[in-house]
C-alpha cells in the first residue's frame, strides 16, 4: 500500500543521501519505518502532515511494537523522528510533532564471538580446503554455472574470511572493496563506512598471503567484462553480494565445526581479541569505524564474561 504522503517520504529519502551521506541498506530501512508510520496515520484519518500529534505517533509506535522487537522499534523512532525534523525545518510542517518522542531503552546484550581457539580453527580449516581439489558442489555459489570455478570459489572464500576477520570490517565494507584498496606494501586496506567515511586499517601476514593467493590464482578465473575492479567476485564475474558472503561463514563455520556465526560475529571476534591481547580501546575503535567509544566499549565486557567462564572452569569451587 503506498502513503498519500510518498512524495514528502521521496524527498526525505533524497536528502539523506545527498545531506547525510547514509548508505542504501539504512536509508532503505529508513523509508521502510517512516512508511508504516504514514500508512498507519492515513488509516488514523490523517490527511496532511500538519495535523500529526505526538500522540498519533506515539499510538502508531505503539501498536508497531507489538510485532517489532525493541531493537527495531528503537530504529523506527529515530527514523519518524528525522522525518519529521526535516518536515519541519523545511518548511512542510509549522511545528514537530516528534520533538518529544522517547527512543525505547534497548537491553545491553553481549555480541556472540568465537573464542581464539575456535577462529583459529575456522581460519585453518578454510585454507585446507583450498588446496582439497575434490570438494563438492556445496562449496559452490547458488549460482554456479557448473563451471571449473570451484578453487576459485575456495580460494575467493578464504581470502574473505581471513580479511574479515583480521580487520573486523563489516559485510557492506568488504563487498565494497576495490583491488585499488588493499595495499599489499603496507599491509593495509581503505575501507569506505557509514556516512562515506573512509578509514586505514591493517591486516597481518595470515590475510595478505590469502588476498595474494585469490587474486593470483584464483580472481581471473572469475573475471568477466562487469568485474571492473572489484576485489571479491561471485561466479558470474560480478561484484559479490552480501548474502553470499553470509552464507558463506555459516557453511564454513559448520564445515569447521565451531559454533555458527555471521560475519558480523567475526567483527565482534576480531575487537575483543584485540582487546584481549593488550590493544587499546581507542585504536579498536578507530579500526572498527565506531563513531562512538561507548560502542566500542561492548567488547571490554565480552572479555571479562570470557574470562569469569575460564575462571570458572579452572576454579569450579569459587
Amino acid at each position: 500500500m503506498e502513503s498519500r504522503f510518498e512524495d514528502a517520504l521521496a524527498d526525505y529519502l533524497g536528502y539523506l543521501k545527498a545531506n547525510r551521506g547514509l548508505s542504501e541498506n539504512t536509508r532503505r530501512a529508513y523509508g521502510r519505518d517512516v512508511r508504516e508510520c504514514l500508512q498507519a496515520l492515513e488509516l488514523r484519518g490523517v490527511r496532511d502532515l500538519g495535523e500529526v500529534t505526538i500522540g498519533d505517533l506515539r499510538s502508531c509506535l505503539a501498536s508497531a511494537s507489538r510485532t517489532h522487537a525493541r531493537s527495531s522499534m528503537a530504529r523506527a523512532t529515530v527514523s519518524v523522528r528525522g522525518f519529521f525534523g526535516w518536515a519541519c525545518e523545511h518548511g512542510r510542517i509549522p511545528s514537530d510533532p516528534s520533538a518529544m518522542l522517547m527512543t525505547p531503552k534497548i537491553p545491553d546484550t553481549l555480541p556472540d564471538v568465537l573464542n581464539a581457539v575456535q577462529a583459529g580453527r575456522l581460519l585453518d580449516d578454510t585454507e585446507r580446503r583450498c588446496d582439497d581439489e575434490a570438494a563438492d558442489d556445496s562449496d559452490r555459489d547458488d549460482d554456479d554455472d557448473g563451471d571449473e570455478s570451484g578453487h576459485a570459489v575456495r580460494l575467493r572464500d578464504a581470502a574473505m574470511l581471513e580479511l574479515l576477520y583480521a580487520t573486523g570490517v563489516r559485510v557492506a565494507e568488504l563487498v565494497g572493496l576495490d583491488i585499488g584498496d588493499v595495499g599489499f606494501d603496507n599491509r593495509t586496506v581503505r575501507v569506505t563506512g557509514k556516512g562515506n567515511k573512509q578509514r586505514v586499517v591493517p591486516f597481518g601476514v595470515p590475510a595478505c598471503r590469502a588476498l595474494e593467493r585469490w587474486l593470483r590464482q584464483g580472481r581471473p578465473a572469475l573475471v568477466r567484462e562487469r568485474s571492473g575492479d572489484a576485489l571479491f567476485l561471485g561466479v558470474r564475474g560480478g561484484r559479490i553480494d552480501p548474502r553470499t558472503v553470509r552464507r558463506v561463514v555459516h557453511e564454513r563455520a559448520q564445515a569447521a565445526g565451531v559454533p555458527d556465526i555471521s560475519p558480523h560475529a567475526l567483527r565482534h571476534s576480531a575487537a575483543t581479541h584485540l582487546l584481549d591481547g593488550g590493544a587499546d580501546l581507542r585504536e579498536v575503535q578507530e579500526m572498527l569505524g565506531h563513531s562512538s567509544l561507548k560502542t566500542t566499549q561492548r567488547y571490554t565486557h565480552v572479555s571479562m564474561e570470557q574470562l569469569k567462564r575460564r575462571y570458572a572452569q579452572a576454579f569450579p569451587r569459587a
